[in-house]
């Protein structure tokens, strides 16, 4: 089987080094490392060199969908590919599970993995800290992966057969940091097979706040985003509303004492001017483009 390991990176060279560090020492080499920056100052090559991880570069404009999309392009000869946040440090038989699986189970067509530590979810994390959760015992999960309805986008793995197939491609009209696209794809993917969740593929991702979306940008994603799955029918309209409620309920909630590592602030503002947009009709997700 032959497996690419594709890494869309935008302003954090120095972040990425630890993840091709992570990359070099698995049991099972990836046939591939294709990484995508937007420009060449996204990369260190002098710094990646004690490594030992050799990777190829494709350039690609600038947002997650264009970027993984170039990988998708560049990697048709490949069986899988699996696409690592330039953030996500993995553990050694990461690629090594991941084969075993998509030769196992001829029906999934993607898979993603236990995220033992999630810098996403708070001030992000270290590369000490993803040590220490690394060297924590981890129960292993003797049976089958379990079914689920989406991929993470900090670790998913896919099958190349139907993505090429059936022409899925990350939805490029979601730019910049794509809020939601892991979702879109793995709906529109999952009408051809199975996706599911693996315990047996574990990392830890980050969650490194240099090199993301602006909080007005985001704020704004929370709402058109979703709405413009909800009509393109990648995802349900009351889930949906209950995101998007419950963003706008948190942000309003904590931006009178916001979290460090969070734009509260301009996350609502952003919500406010998707609103407004709404009811003008002009709502799109492509306005970020016109914001900061």
């Amino acid at each position: 089987m032959l497996i690419a390991v594709g890494i869309a990176t935008c302003g954090r060279p120095a972040v990425l080094r630890a993840t091709l560090v992570h990359l070099s020492r698995q049991t099972r080499l990836a046939d591939r490392i294709i990484l995508c920056p937007a420009a060449a100052a996204d990369l260190d090559p002098e710094g990646y060199a004690d490594t030992g991880c050799a990777y190829e570069v494709i350039f690609a404009r600038q947002g997650t969908c264009r970027q993984r999309n170039a990988i998708i392009e560049s990697a048709a000869d490949m069986d899988v590919i699996i696409f690592f946040d330039d953030d996500f440090l993995m553990t050694r038989h990461f690629i090594a599970a991941t084969e075993m699986l998509f030769d196992q189970f001829h029906d999934v067509v993607m898979a993603t993995g236990l995220v033992l530590g999630d810098g996403a979810t708070n001030a992000g994390l270290t590369g000490d800290d993803a040590a220490r959760l690394f060297a924590r015992p981890h129960q292993a999960h003797a049976g089958p992966p379990i079914s689920t309805r989406n991929g993470y986008g900090c670790n998913m793995a896919v099958r190349v057969a139907p993505v090429q197939a059936h022409h899925i491609r990350f939805d490029e009209a979601l730019p910049l940091y794509g809020w939601l696209e892991d979702m879109d794809f793995s709906v529109r993917l999952g009408a051809f097979g199975r996706i599911v969740k693996s315990f047996q593929l574990q990392g830890v991702h980050l969650g490194i706040k240099q090199g993301r979306t602006s909080g007005v940008r985001l704020g704004y994603s929370q709402i058109a985003n979703p709405l413009y799955m909800v009509g393109k029918r990648s995802m349900p309209l009351l889930p949906a509303l209950r995101q998007i409620l419950k963003n706008i309920l948190m942000n309003t909630y904590k931006s009178p004492r916001p979290e460090a590592w969070i734009d509260r602030r301009g996350r609502l503002k952003g919500n406010a001017i998707a609103i407004r947009d709404l009811w003008r009709g002009r709502l799109a997700p492509a306005r970020i483009l016109e914001m900061k």
